[in-house]
């Protein structure tokens, strides 16, 4: 049995498709599951409360935890420390091993790439919650109680991804209006397509020795600039690449007013700078196709057309 720890999601979604490859046995857990395969047994939780953890995992031989939480440093606070023990609990118990997928707010702004030895530094709220519950993790690993790993993926483009990119220039294309883009159009930014991220998070919970280690999930070594996204964006619509940058200063008084932005605000260090990110460790290791970003948005763009 496979367990997906919040299933509903787009990475819990897109494992659902392709865990069938390893397995007939998929268990979708989440407050209100669907089903994506016929074969998929889904099991009602929430996974903030200890016992229903545990019996959501009951018989898995692999769990992978995808969950995410309302963007609210409050609620991160409180609730993703109680889902990560929780988990890691349920996975001791029964001896299941633990799959988490992360991401990048941790390592905090990083000068180059970051890689999977890259120290944490993280410089925003969200960032120090996420390096703490990444250490729960590692810290069980390290000492033996638990065979786990750690995924990371940079920020997502891809269709239905919650990301600025296809909130702000893609779905703006669709629409007929003018993208934005955040505080620097002329810094490199990874992007990770959703697709790749969740047939490499099954790839890696299906292979033994990836266990007990940090990955970071294969995306395209030529980082984009906001200005040549956007550019490569409109030529798949057939649309003028027509966009507006908003500045950090603009979206600091926004925050004053709108409780999203002022969330968003404190992570706009990863836009006004370079945020490069290396995933050579799974290039190396895998026979993977990651999927360039030409590839990406063209696929992105057509999905989003037909739906």
């Amino acid at each position: 049995m496979q367990t997906i720890l919040g299933s509903n999601g787009v990475i819990g979604k897109g494992l659902s498709e392709y865990l069938p490859k390893y397995t007939d046995k998929i268990r979708l857990v989440s407050r209100n599951p669907k089903k994506i395969n016929p074969s998929d047994e889904i099991f009602p939780a929430d996974i903030t409360n200890r016992e229903q953890t545990l019996k959501a995992v009951e018989n898995s031989n692999v769990v992978y935890l995808t969950v995410g939480l309302k963007y609210d440093i409050n609620v991160w606070r409180k609730f993703w420390p109680i889902i990560m023990q929780n988990a890691i609990d349920a996975c001791e118990k029964y001896n299941s091993k633990l799959v988490f997928f992360d991401n990048v707010y941790s390592y905090g702004k990083v000068d180059g790439w970051m890689k999977e030895d890259t120290p944490y530094k993280p410089i925003s709220e969200k960032g120090k919650v996420r390096a703490k519950i990444a250490n729960m993790l590692m810290d069980e690993i390290k000492n033996g109680s638990l065979k786990g790993m750690i995924v990371r993926a940079a920020d997502f483009y891809g269709l239905n991804a919650l990301s600025f990119v296809n909130a702000m220039v893609l779905d703006n294309f669709k629409a007929g209006k003018k993208a934005m883009w955040l505080s620097n159009n002329k810094v490199k930014h990874s992007m990770t397509y959703i697709t790749d991220a969740a047939k490499a998070t099954a790839i890696l919970g299906n292979t033994e020795d990836a266990y007990n280690q940090i990955w970071h999930l294969p995306t395209d070594k030529n980082a984009l600039t906001g200005k040549e996204f956007i550019e490569i964006a409109a030529k798949e619509f057939g649309v003028a690449p027509k966009y507006t940058v908003l500045k950090n200063w603009v979206l600091r008084m926004v925050g004053m007013f709108n409780k999203t932005i002022k969330e968003s605000n404190e992570m706009l260090y990863q836009n006004e700078f370079d945020y490069l990110f290396d995933s050579s460790k799974f290039d190396k290791r895998f026979d993977f196709k990651t999927t360039t970003y030409e590839e990406g948005i063209k696929e992105t763009v057509k999905a989003m057309k037909s739906s």
